[in-house]
């Protein structure tokens, strides 16, 4: 990490995580590139965008396929065709989660982006099917979909920067990867991204990324009920609440610890449907990493540790809560030393996604590659 250019979205120019002014949101990151740019002392001409809104879908589909002729070698057209239906299938079920939850009849929905998260054959983990013989094989394959208009504000973003976008990547998604450590691979672990306009969760078990969820509560409902309910401007409510997350706030201290709790309290529920949903009746892993700016707040922790909220769930036991710092990413080196903060863990994410990206890709990605471009989703 060589540059770090930070400049803060204004009210009206973007809501729950999506864009809503353009041209806006183009000035202000001008602004941020800008400022990385004279830092790292080049000009990148390629970007990695992250996207959160409560629309984004992420979830792993599975797919288990029992072969007539086990003694048979797999070929890589059958591997193609044993993904296509896993894409298929995840397509299907984007929509219609979509279309239900917007109550429109038609939603235009597309593949943000897909990694293949697992392959197995009679049960035994491969890394490239093609070869093996075996009677069962089983794929797995994270997608995130998103609204063509979500996506599509995205894609303009970064052409009007004059930036190739590489991809768009479920913020969520970036995070839960970047700190994919063998800990997490096998006691599975909840990411819990607390922004400014959303709280996205990911869910890591059995080795790999289950699914991901968004909701529209984020760092700014807080600011905003302490602006209303203490009439106070949006910049001075902002100050105070930060504050009070660092423990300095010198007036008004229980007047804004009421607040602040009365949000988490609707805030928690959120996050328990949200996980009610990704479970799916099979047991959560007891460990919940926090990261975004939203996670200095006290309750956050202390709603996600206490019995009422884990209790609901299906948690064995009280989960360890753990809030994320940039120091625990060791998959990048920051020469800069300006990311410090929680909220600057989702941002080394997507550069992770990017430095993937540039990687030589294993055999399943590129069969999951041909397959999109066949399918054009």
């Amino acid at each position: 990490m060589r540059g770090v250019g930070r400049k803060r979205q204004g009210l009206a120019h973007m809501q729950s995580g999506t864009v809503t002014d353009i041209n806006a949101v183009v000035d202000n990151c001008t602004v941020a590139l800008q400022e990385a740019e004279e830092m790292a002392g080049f000009r990148p001409t390629q970007c990695v965008i992250g996207i959160a809104g409560e629309l984004v879908k992420g979830f792993t589909t599975t797919q288990a396929q029992e072969r007539k002729r086990s003694d048979s070698q797999i070929t890589d057209m059958e591997l193609q065709k044993l993904i296509d239906t896993v894409q298929r299938a995840a397509l299907r079920e984007a929509e219609r989660a979509i279309t239900w939850e917007t109550g429109l009849p038609q939603v235009d929905v597309r593949l943000v982006h897909a990694a293949i998260t697992g392959a197995q054959i009679d049960g035994y983990p491969v890394t490239n099917p093609v070869g093996f013989r075996g009677r069962h094989v089983k794929i797995s394959v994270f997608n995130a979909f998103a609204p063509l208009v979500h996506l599509g504000a995205l894609q303009t973003v970064a052409q009007q920067l004059e930036l190739e976008l590489l991809e768009i990547v479920a913020e969520p998604y970036a995070v839960a990867r970047v700190l994919a450590s063998e800990q997490v691979q096998q006691s599975g672990a909840l990411f819990v991204d607390i922004g400014g306009g959303t709280t996205d969760v990911a869910l890591v078990r059995h080795g790999g990324i289950e699914g991901t969820r968004m909701f529209a509560l984020g760092g700014r409902a807080f600011t905003k009920s302490i602006a209303d309910r203490m009439d106070l401007p949006f910049p001075r409510a902002e100050e105070m609440k930060l504050d009070y997350a660092k423990g300095v706030l010198k007036e008004g201290v229980d007047d804004v610890a009421r607040i602040v709790a009365d949000d988490v309290a609707i805030w928690g529920a959120g996050v328990e449907l949200v996980l009610d949903e990704l479970a799916e009746g099979d047991l959560l892993p007891s460990r919940i990493y926090l990261c975004g700016g939203g996670s200095h707040l006290p309750e956050i922790s202390s709603t996600l540790k206490s019995e009422a909220f884990w209790k609901r769930l299906a948690f064995s036991r009280p989960p360890e809560v753990v809030v994320m710092e940039p120091d625990q990413v060791v998959r990048i080196k920051d020469g800069t030393k300006l990311l410090v903060d929680q909220q600057d863990v989702t941002p080394l994410g997507l550069a992770y996604q990017a430095i993937e990206l540039q990687t030589n890709e294993d055999p399943l990605d590129i069969a999951l590659r041909r397959v999109l471009r066949a399918m054009k989703m």
